[in-house]
């Protein structure tokens, strides 16, 4: 009987969305600003899953940009957009990409946003990330990890 109705109510729904933590350092200031303006971009992306409690989760998106001109770091942005999400009728299986990626690609745009405003608030030129794949990102972390859950620590020769 629970396995019925946990079958038919099946409802996905966004909480809240938040930034929860924001960095913005430009170290080499105000000497970045009088050289030429051809920097190199690193982004790094992060995501963290809480259990708030049952059907509750807290998805925590971590961006990190940073610019170098040269050997020289011109600013590093760090964000972190949160949103809190319910789940009910979901599967296990169901659950991961639905928190591992969906729940990013809801996030994301939020955290372009900030990213966007610190490095223009720091006196930059306009930086807007592009799209990113969370399925992709997802599928990628879950073949990574699936060896090590196999017990596959055989190394790989090639």
């Amino acid at each position: 009987m629970a396995e019925e109705q946990q079958s038919s109510e099946r409802q996905f729904s966004v909480q809240r969305v938040y930034t929860k933590d924001v960095s913005f350092e430009s170290p080499n200031a105000p000497e970045i600003f009088r050289g030429e303006w051809k920097p190199t971009h690193e982004l790094n992306l992060n995501t963290k899953i809480n259990k708030l409690e049952d059907r509750v989760y807290e998805v925590v998106l971590a961006v990190t940009v940073s610019a170098k001109v040269g050997d020289k770091t011109a600013f590093i942005v760090e964000v972190q957009q949160a949103g809190i999400f319910t789940s009910i009728g979901f599967s296990e299986e169901e659950l991961g990409p639905l928190l591992g990626a969906y729940c990013p690609t809801l996030l994301f745009p939020y955290a372009r946003e900030v990213v966007t405003d610190l490095v223009v608030k720091g006196s930059f030129p306009q930086l807007v990330l592009q799209h990113v794949n969370f399925d992709v990102l997802f599928a990628q972390h879950q073949q990574q990890a699936a060896p090590a859950q196999n017990g596959g620590d055989k190394p790989s020769h090639h």
